[in-house]
């Protein structure tokens, strides 16, 4: 029998992300040679890669990097948290980050097309994720255009990477509100900088929800036009940033802070594991 200790399988785990009985498998197979094990592992990992490929995707990390314009935000997504915090994964995700970036994409699709040191990212993602055994995939790509910019990723556990990514782009000097501002998108997910961004349809299908609602309520139809444009200033403080109560402070909007700050927003993007 291959002589190997549970040490070697830990070993064999921890480098790779693969389950106890793969690599206990194929360090037998090897007899007790890691390196031969790991590639073992990393043939039959390429075979599964297609079998993988319905499985969902639940959990993984994101992260963010400026360059010279742009910054680039990205979701790497895996099927379980246990390759989600593997050292492996997260190395490929900074790979996988610098070579989108670099690429310029702008989306999932333009960053598996990216170059990744003379292959795609997506066949880079498909080797690791043949050695990680388990589904790996690039889900989501932001960039957001700058000045300058205020990146903010957030562990929603101690345990795991970050699980919520921030990108700001600014213009102004006080990087320390601008900061703020990322972590205050992080919490309550603005889909608009300003009222002016929100599209005239998006408005009057709020319009029309809130009117009938207050219909329904027997509101006084004299009163329609206060209450529905009432409403509407509560529909924007959800969705607009510059209309939401500051994380700080919520008695003041975050459009002040930012105004008082000299600060202005000109671009940003949020993504969550899975969302």
């Amino acid at each position: 029998m291959a002589a190997f200790s549970a040490a070697d399988v830990k070993t064999l785990r921890d480098r790779l992300g693969a389950g106890m009985l793969d690599s206990k498998n194929a360090l037998v197979e090897a007899d007790g040679d890691l390196d031969k094990a790991i590639e073992i592992l990393r043939v039959k990992g390429l075979k599964g890669v297609e079998k993988r490929s319905g499985r969902a995707t639940t959990a993984g990390l994101v992260t963010a990097k400026a360059g010279d314009g742009a910054a680039t935000l990205i979701e790497l997504a895996s099927e379980t948290d246990f390759v989600a915090k593997n050292e492996r994964f997260v190395a490929l995700a900074e790979k996988v980050l610098d070579a989108v970036l670099a690429a310029g994409a702008t989306d999932a699709a333009g960053g598996n097309a990216a170059d990744a040191g003379g292959q795609t990212v997506e066949s880079l993602i498909n080797d690791e994720a043949a050695l990680l055994g388990e589904k790996i995939e690039l889900r989501a790509v932001k960039q957001v255009k700058g000045d300058e910019f205020a990146i903010y990723l957030h562990r929603t556990s101690k345990d795991l990477p970050p699980q919520v990514g921030v990108v700001v782009g600014y213009t102004g000097t006080d990087a320390e509100t601008a900061r703020s501002v990322a972590q205050h998108i992080a919490v309550y997910d603005p889909k608009f900088r300003t009222r002016d961004e929100v599209p005239a349809d998006v408005v009057e299908r709020e319009r029309a929800i809130i009117t009938e609602t207050a219909k329904n309520e027997g509101k006084p139809e004299a009163q329609l036009g206060n209450i529905v444009n009432g409403r509407l200033v509560g529909f924007y403080k959800e969705t607009v940033l510059a209309d939401q109560p500051y994380a700080r402070d919520s008695k003041v909007a975050t459009g002040k802070v930012l105004q008082e700050a000299g600060v202005t927003v000109t671009d940003f993007a949020r993504l969550k594991v899975g969302a």
